[in-house]
């Protein structure tokens, strides 16, 4: 017996008009942007930018002036000022610029201001109670050049500001080395053995480190609570400013052994005549444009490196 499929596709034969379902896609996007761009004007200059009623959006500027004139949610800007005439709900942060809070203006979140000032033209501005304002008032020239021209990061322009800087911060390091060298030489010195016998393993233990760190930050701001997440971060940034001091002092000291055995009779050489030959290399590496990033890296990961193997002194012994 045959048995014959008499089952028909009711799609057979239908026509998808894809054209149309594009064109009918676009139009809805258009539509949304466009009610979305009612909401925000940029200046002719495009260095403003005036927010009319946006309370359900958090905004976001990088080198331009935000105002404020109806509502946001929350306010962000990098390089950039923040003036408040009418309502934001949220946090309001501004990192190289300054916040206005005009009278009659309302902020219900915190303020946050990296160098720049916070400043509200009422005696008594419209806040919400408990909500803290941390200001930190540096820097503010330097991020708004970077967000301008965030190429002048990598390559600085060579001035005579430029080159002073350079000056003092040789002498600064100079003087840090020095002190450190002084007191707790035997640190030290095991630091600048580990890297002469295995540097290879230094700096990959401590470039993994350097990220796990990093990550572990970024993990706990996402995750955890506030307070336990500011503990996190806090534990962080003593172990990588600390680090980065010690590190850095082992690494100019080893590299001005290197270069005072190559270049200097034995009599002549001398550790404080190394730390002056190491620290003025690594401040030219730093200064290079380009280069200096590369250079900071390397810092980070030999200084991690060295203190996730300080206590691992047996390891480190020639046989």
């Amino acid at each position: 017996m045959i048995y014959t499929d008499t089952r028909t596709n009711i799609l057979t034969g239908i026509q998808i008009p894809y054209r149309h379902i594009l064109l009918g896609f676009v139009f809805i996007l258009s539509a949304v942007f466009s009610v979305y761009a009612q909401s925000l004007s940029l200046s002719n200059d495009e260095k403003t930018l005036t927010i009319e009623d946006a309370k359900d959006n958090e905004i976001y500027a990088f080198g331009k002036t935000v105002i404020v004139k109806k509502a946001a949610k929350g306010v962000l800007t990098f390089g950039g000022d923040v003036i408040v005439e009418g309502r934001v709900e949220g946090d309001v942060a501004a990192i190289g610029g300054n916040i206005v809070q005009k009278e009659g203006g309302f902020i219900g979140g915190d303020v946050i201001v990296f160098g720049g000032t916070y400043r509200a033209e009422s005696q008594k501005p419209l806040r919400n109670e408990g909500k803290e304002t941390v200001m930190v008032a540096m820097f503010e020239e330097e991020l708004r050049n970077f967000a301008t021209n965030p190429l002048s990061l990598f390559s600085p322009s060579f001035s005579w500001t430029f080159l002073a800087q350079r000056f003092l911060l040789i002498f600064f390091w100079f003087i840090i080395s020095l002190a450190l060298t002084t007191i707790s030489p035997g640190a030290v010195s095991r630091a600048v053995t580990r890297l002469q016998l295995s540097s290879l393993k230094v700096f990959a233990i401590g470039f993994l480190g350097f990220w796990v760190v990093i990550i572990s930050v970024i993990a706990s701001v996402s995750f955890l609570p506030g307070y336990l997440s500011a503990i996190v971060g806090l534990m962080a940034f003593v172990l990588l400013f600390l680090g980065y001091v010690f590190g850095r002092v082992a690494l100019q000291m080893s590299v001005g052994k290197i270069v005072q055995k190559r270049f200097f009779p034995e009599k002549k050489q001398s550790e404080t005549m190394a730390l002056l030959i190491g620290v003025v290399i690594w401040s030219i590496l730093l200064s290079i444009p380009y280069l200096w990033v590369l250079t900071l890296l390397t810092l980070f990961s030999a200084s991690i490196g060295l203190v996730f193997t300080a206590k691992t002194n047996s390891g480190w012994q020639k046989t």
